[in-house]
Formats: C-alpha cells, structure tokens, sequence
C-alpha cells in the first residue's frame, strides 16, 4: 500500500508538472502548429524577398501566414501566437562561426528577448552562405520550404521524428535512391575526392556536370531525378566551419538527403568521397 501511494504521488507531481509548463517536448511544443499563423520574415533583400513572397504562396498550406518586415519581427518575437519562417545567420553550440544563412521556422514566445538563438526553433535548413548566394538559393528556395512544411507536419505526430530530422529526410534515399538518377554539379565535388574514388563510387546513374546542367535538371523536374545543392562559407575556417551536402528529387521536390561534415585541410568543400560512398551503398 505505502509502495502504491509514492507512485500515486509521483504521477500527480508529474502531472501537474506538465500543467504548469515545465515539462515541455518538441512534439507537445508543436501541437498548436496549424492553428497560429506563420509570420514570414522579410530580409529586405528584393531578389530574396520575391523569392520567398512566391514559393510560400506556391507550398504552404499547412497553416495560415503573412509576410512581415524585420522591424515587426522584433515587436511580434515575443509572443507564443506566432512562428516565424526566416532567412538568418544561425548559431550552433558547435557552431561558432558557420558563415550560413539558415531558413528556419522558430516559434515566438518569451525568450525571443535574449535574441534568435533563445528561441524554440522547429527545423533550419542550410539556404546559402551568409555572405550572400550566388543564384543557386532561389533554384532550391522552394524545396526547402516544402522541407520544412513536411518535416514539421511530421514532427507533429511523431516524438522520434522531432528529435531525428536528418534520419527522417535520409530515410527517402535509403528507401528510393537506388532508383534514382543523380545529378550533381562539378563544382559541389570535394576536391578532396580522387579520380580512383570518383571511378569506384560513381556509376551510369550519377552524372557530374556543370552547375547549369545540374539546376536545369531540377527546374526541368524530371521523373526519378535526384539534384545536389551545397552550402558552406564562402571563407570557411579550417576545423571550425561546416559543408551541407544535400540532394532533392526534381519533379516532387523532396529533400532525399541532408548530411554535414566540418571543414578541413582533408575534407574540403563540396561531396566528400564518404558522401558518395555512402550514397553509392544504397544502390
């Protein structure tokens, strides 16, 4: 009886726990998710900003939203009635430096007052260097939002896909990579990767071309195609900056394939040669 009264207490400590907020998981952080709107942060870049205006208006459907300036960012952070879907420079505990601009959906509350990186972030996605883009950002802008909406749609049912985003998006090409094509530009190859590797991972099926041929690929939206996009600094920092390979599906626009490594004297810029090795076993 004594045995049975402690876990009585237990539960009912627990339980209030939950009711008073102190006890909060990534999932129950979400379930108000398609009720609030999605403030959609302007960055003041006109190219960027157009892009963003016409790819949400295109993807997003899982909850209602508007477009806002920086300025109504700051004045709306604060509340816990908004998320916000942003292009900004995140920073990672393991991240000191990264030099890339993220698109993140991050929920507003009380926190926002100690700065972006306090807030309760839901998914970033690597957009481009922070430095600025080079174009290739407004190609794949759309399927990252299109990431970002079905990852959370996701993660709102599931407490294992809410603490594992990149097994979840890795999941596709172990699934369905083997029959795909790949298209992956020239320029997002490590020059760490040797002839001898390219010729032993590569096969018929993955093509590296220039980086038209490889936007082309996925602007053409081709049945079974795969296309790459790489994200790093501009000026990475030997040890202390990351590379972000990822690989999207043409004509339904799906993230297949997200992976990161730290930048170094050994692993360079671009698909390393564990990258194609490890996409070349899944085929």
């Amino acid at each position: 009886m004594k045995r049975l009264f402690t876990i009585l207490c237990a539960l009912a400590v627990c339980a209030a726990a939950w009711g008073q907020g102190r006890v909060s998981t990534r999932k129950h952080t979400l379930n108000d998710f398609n009720d609030k709107v999605i403030q959609v942060v302007l960055t003041g870049n006109d190219l960027l900003d157009s892009g963003l205006r016409q790819e949400v208006l295109n993807i997003w459907t899982a909850s209602p939203f508007e477009f806002c300036t920086m300025d109504r960012f700051e004045a709306l952070k604060t509340s816990d009635q908004y998320y916000f879907l942003m292009a900004a420079e995140s920073r990672f505990k393991d991240e000191e430096n990264p030099g890339i601009t993220f698109l993140s959906l991050v929920k507003g509350g009380p926190e926002a007052k100690d700065g972006l990186s306090a807030m309760k972030e839901v998914i970033s996605l690597p957009l481009m260097a922070a430095a600025g883009g080079n174009g290739r950002e407004l190609v794949y802008l759309g399927p990252l939002i299109h990431a970002i909406q079905e990852y959370t749609l996701s993660a709102m049912e599931s407490e294992k896909v809410a603490y594992r985003m990149e097994p979840w998006f890795n999941q596709n090409y172990s699934k369905f990579g083997k029959m795909k094509q790949l298209y992956i530009a020239d320029s997002d190859i490590s020059e760490s990767v040797s002839e001898k590797q390219m010729e032993r991972f590569l096969d018929e099926d993955i093509h590296i071309v220039s980086e038209e041929k490889a936007d082309k690929a996925f602007t053409d939206g081709g049945f079974n195609t795969l296309v790459g996009y790489v994200v790093a600094p501009f000026t990475p920092q030997n040890g202390a900056s990351y590379c972000y390979k990822m690989l999207f599906e043409a004509d339904t626009h799906t993230l297949y394939y997200i992976h990161k490594h730290k930048i170094t004297e050994k692993s360079g810029v671009g698909f390393t040669a564990d990258d194609l090795k490890r996409l070349a076993r899944k085929r």
